[in-house]
């Protein structure tokens, strides 16, 4: 069924802030009865990158995320603003997250992170042709940096020792993309 089966009767926006804004919907369900429904509504799309190097290597980032209240390993990503190029804003991150700059570019994946709460789009990039250069970190950002056998982060994905998402995602495409 391709028909959207939800009919919204109101929409309120409960908070807002430069990043997100969260929204209650009264609906009325595909049974026809009356509910409600949480939305969150991202203003950025989430852009992902994975760099690999001639020699089959590709970056890895570290940060404490306040969300989870842990540390995780995930593939270099930040938001870029809807309605701007969505491979410059990866392109910048890329940058700011590792120093690498690549001449070729290639969209992997286009992926929903969260569809029953969030409308968040990712989009996550292959990045080749690399050139290292200096980090470009924003202030909120204490990044640790890895670099390793992509074969390696595969193994990681396996483990469970990567859990973020969109990485797991991006990592298993470009293994198949590759041939890994």
């Amino acid at each position: 069924m391709t028909e959207n089966p939800w009919k919204t009767r109101k929409e309120t926006t409960i908070y807002q802030n430069p990043w997100i804004r969260l929204e209650e919907h009264q609906v009325l369900n595909p049974a026809g009865k009356e509910g409600i429904y949480g939305k969150v509504h991202f203003k950025n799309k989430a852009m992902a990158i994975i760099p690999i190097d001639r020699e089959g290597n590709t970056w890895l980032v570290g940060q404490y995320r306040y969300t989870l209240n842990q540390y995780s390993w995930e593939i270099p990503m930040g938001g870029g603003p809807i309605g701007q190029d969505f491979l410059e804003s990866a392109k910048r991150e890329l940058k700011e997250e590792t120093g690498l700059t690549a001449s070729k570019w290639t969209e992997l994946l286009r992926i929903h992170t969260s569809n029953s709460v969030t409308d968040e789009e990712g989009i996550i990039y292959l990045a080749e042709d690399l050139t290292e250069g200096e980090t470009e970190f924003e202030e909120t950002e204490i990044l640790q940096i890895q670099k390793l056998p992509f074969a390696k982060v595969i193994d990681k994905v396996m483990k469970g020792e990567i859990t973020d998402s969109i990485s797991i995602a991006g990592i298993l495409k470009a293994a198949r993309v590759l041939g890994f």
